[in-house]
C-alpha cells in the first residue's frame, strides 16, 4: 500500500468510494474482487471513526429473535459466519452468559426456549469455517452453581443459573478493516488517506467523479468514476448537496470504556441495564449491557446517546462515563467501578433507528442504507452507503456494488467475498501457524509475542519480520507491551501510517486498551520520525495528540 493521490487522477475508475470506515474499505474489496477498478479516497485515516471506535463484537442477531425479525437474524448470522470464515485470525467466537431469573420472562424456560429457536434457526452456522476453534458451539443452559463459579459478582438473589451461547469477537477492529483493504489493493484498487473529497464532479443530473484536496500538500484533485459511492458515514449527508437522503438518517453516539483488568472469567457477561426496547414483542425487561472480556482488558459497553451535532466533535463526558457507572453498578453491585477504573473510551457514530427527542428508551437501527440517487434525486452515477453494524459490512457492500455494476449497464457477477479469505487469513489452522513462528529457524519468537503478532497479521507476518534484516534490534517489544518495534516501521512503510495515533491506535496494539507510557509513544515516535523526517517539534506534538486520547496519563 503506497499513498499516491495523484495516481487517482490518471483514469477514469469503475467505482470511486468516499470513506475508508469498515464499509467502505468493504465496498473496495468486493468491487475489486468482481473485476471493477476501484479508488478509495478517505479524509482521516483508514478506519479511523465508528469502525475504530467498535464494541468489537461480531453479532449473530440472536437479540432480534425478541422482534420476530427472521431476515435480520438469519443476515447477521451468515456475516458472522463469513467473519469466522474469511478472518480466522482476527474474529474468534466468544461465548456469552445471560443469567435466569425465578420469572416467566427471564428464567430458564424461556431461555431455553429462545435459544433452541435461534440454534434452530442458524443450524448452518458453521458451514465453510474448516478451523474448529472458529466453529459457533450450540447454546445451552447452565446451572445457578456454574453462573455463580464464572461470575461470583453476581446478585445471588432469584439466581437459578443462566444462558450460554456464542457470538464472534474481533482481536483488533482496525485490523480487520485494513485486511479488507489490503485485499482490495492486491486486486488491483487504488487507496489514499488523509485526502478529502469536497465535492462531486458532474454535468447536467449525472456525477461523473469527485473533487478533493490532499490534506498533506494542500493539493486539489479531481477523480473520475462511472459510478461515485458515498460511504462516508456520519460525514455523508455533507456531500450530498443538492441531493438528500429521505429519511434524514439519525445516529447513536454508541461508547464504551475500556477498563485494564479482566472479570475472572473467559465469557462475557449480559446485565440488564435501565432502558428498554420500544421495538421488542417479546421483552425480558430492560436492555443488556455487557462486560466483555478482550485480551486483556475488560470492555464494558454500550451507551446509546442520540446525537445530531457535528460529528468531528464526538465526544464523551466524565458526566457521561459517571451516569454509566451508576447504571453498570447498579446492575452489578459486587463490580464496583469507578472513573479511576476507566483509562480510555471509544465512542463513533452508528446509524440509529427513529425516536422522539429525549426518548429514555430508544430504537436501535434496523436497516443499513443503500440510496440510489437517481431515483430519489434523478441525479445518476451516485449511490449513498450507510451501515448499522460493522458486522454485515461485507453483506452490505455486496449488495451495493450489485446496484453499481446495474447502473452500468452490466449483470452483476456472482459476489466470492463471504468465502475468499481475507489478506492473511490464509491457514489451516491457528494453532499450526503459532508453532510454525515460534519454531522458525530464522527469528523464532516466544508464544507471548507470536500470538499477537499473528493475530494481527495472520499468514503474513513473515513480511512484517523481514524488516528485522536491517537491526535484530527492532525484533524487541515497545516497552512491557507485545508490540514489536518492526511493526512500526511496516506500518509507514506498507500501510499508509502517516501520524503516530495511526500507528499506536490502528496499526498495532501499542496504545488500545491503555496509555502504553510516554517511554514507549517516545520509541514508536522516534521510529517513525526518522522515517518520515520529523523533526523534534513534530515528534512531541504527536505526542501531545496521542496523550490526549486517555483519560489517565502516566506520570
Amino acid at each position: 500500500m503506497k499513498r499516491d493521490p495523484v495516481a487517482l487522477c490518471e483514469r477514469e475508475h469503475d467505482l470511486v468510494v468516499v470513506g475508508g470506515g469498515i464499509f467502505g474499505v468493504a465496498l473496495a474489496w468486493e468491487a475489486a474482487s468482481r473485476g471493477l477498478s476501484v479508488a478509495l479516497l478517505e479524509r482521516g485515516d483508514f478506519c479511523g471513526a465508528a469502525s475504530a471506535n467498535s464494541f468489537k463484537m461480531v453479532h449473530g442477531g440472536i437479540r432480534y429473535l425478541q422482534h420476530g425479525d427472521v431476515y435480520r437474524l438469519r443476515e447477521s448470522c451468515g456475516e458472522r459466519s463469513s467473519l469466522l470464515r474469511i478472518a480466522p485470525h482476527l474474529v474468534r467466537p466468544l461465548p456469552i452468559v445471560v443469567p435466569t431469573y425465578r420469572s416467566l420472562m427471564r428464567g430458564k424456560t424461556a431461555m431455553r426456549a429462545a435459544l433452541s429457536l435461534y440454534d434452530l434457526i442458524t443450524l448452518d452456522r458453521n458451514r465453510g469455517i474448516p478451523d474448529e476453534i472458529n466453529r459457533i458451539p450450540r447454546s445451552r443452559i447452565i446451572s445457578r452453581a456454574e453462573c455463580q463459579g464464572l461470575f461470583p459478582e453476581l446478585d445471588s438473589k432469584d439466581l437459578t443459573g443462566a444462558a450460554l451461547f456464542h457470538d464472534g469477537q474481533m482481536y483488533n477492529p482496525t485490523r480487520l478493516a485494513l485486511c479488507f483493504l489490503r485485499s482490495a489493493v492486491e486486486a488491483g484498487a487504488n487507496a489514499v488517506n488523509y485526502t478529502e473529497v469536497t465535492g462531486f464532479l458532474r454535468e447536467a443530473d449525472r456525477v461523473f467523479g469527485v473533487r478533493a484536496t490532499d490534506r498533506l500538500t494542500g493539493n486539489e484533485l479531481e477523480i473520475r468514476g462511472r459510478i461515485v459511492v458515498n460511504a462516508a458515514g456520519a460525514w455523508a449527508e455533507r456531500l450530498l448537496k443538492p441531493a438528500r437522503l429521505n429519511p434524514r438518517p439519525t445516529f447513536s453516539r454508541d461508547a464504551c470504556f475500556v477498563v485494564p483488568r479482566r472479570l475472572a472469567s473467559d465469557a462475557a457477561l449480559a446485565i440488564q441495564g435501565e432502558t428498554r426496547d420500544p421495538d421488542a414483542l417479546m421483552s425480558r425487561g430492560a436492555r443488556h449491557l455487557f462486560l466483555v472480556p478482550w485480551r486483556n482488558y475488560t470492555l464494558v459497553g454500550v451507551l446509546h446517546v442520540v446525537y445530531d451535532g457535528d460529528p468531528d466533535r464526538v465526544t464523551v463526558t466524565e458526566d457521561d462515563l459517571e451516569s454509566f457507572l451508576n447504571e453498570i453498578n447498579s446492575a452489578l453491585p459486587g463490580l464496583g467501578l469507578t472513573l479511576d477504573d476507566v483509562h480510555l473510551w471509544n465512542a463513533g457514530l452508528v446509524l440509529f433507528g427513529e425516536n422522539r427527542p429525549g426518548s429514555h428508551d430508544l430504537s436501535y437501527g434496523k436497516r443499513s442504507m443503500i440510496v440510489d440517487h437517481a431515483r430519489t434525486d434523478r441525479l445518476d452515477g451516485l449511490i449513498t452507503v450507510i451501515g448499522v453494524r460493522y458486522t454485515t459490512a461485507r453483506g452490505v457492500a455486496a449488495r451495493a456494488v450489485n446496484l453499481a455494476f446495474r447502473k452500468m449497464g452490466r449483470r452483476p457477477p456472482r459476489s466470492k467475498t463471504d468465502r475468499s479469505t481475507l489478506f492473511g487469513g490464509d491457514f489451516s489452522s491457528f494453532e499450526s501457524l503459532v508453532r510454525e513462528a515460534t519454531s522458525a529457524k530464522e527469528h523464532p519468537l516466544s508464544e507471548k509475542l507470536a500470538v499477537p503478532l499473528l493475530r494481527n497479521y495472520g499468514a503474513r507476518y513473515a513480511a512484517v519480520l523481514r524488516h528485522s534484516g536491517e537491526d535484530p534490534k527492532l525484533l524487541a517489544p515497545i516497552g512491557e507491551s507485545t508490540t514489536l518495534r518492526l511493526e512500526v516501521l511496516h506500518a509507514v512503510r506498507e500501510e499508509m501510517a502517516l501520524t503516530l495515533g495511526d500507528v499506536v491506535f490502528r496499526r498495532t496494539d501499542l496504545g488500545t486498551g491503555e496509555h502504553p507510557g510516554i517511554e514507549s509513544l517516545r520509541v514508536c515516535a522516534d521510529l517513525m520520525g526518522g522515517e518520515l523526517g520529523w523533526d523534534s517539534a513534530r515528534v512531541e506534538r504527536e505526542i501531545d495528540e496521542v496523550q490526549s486520547r486517555y483519560m489517565k496519563v502516566p506520570a
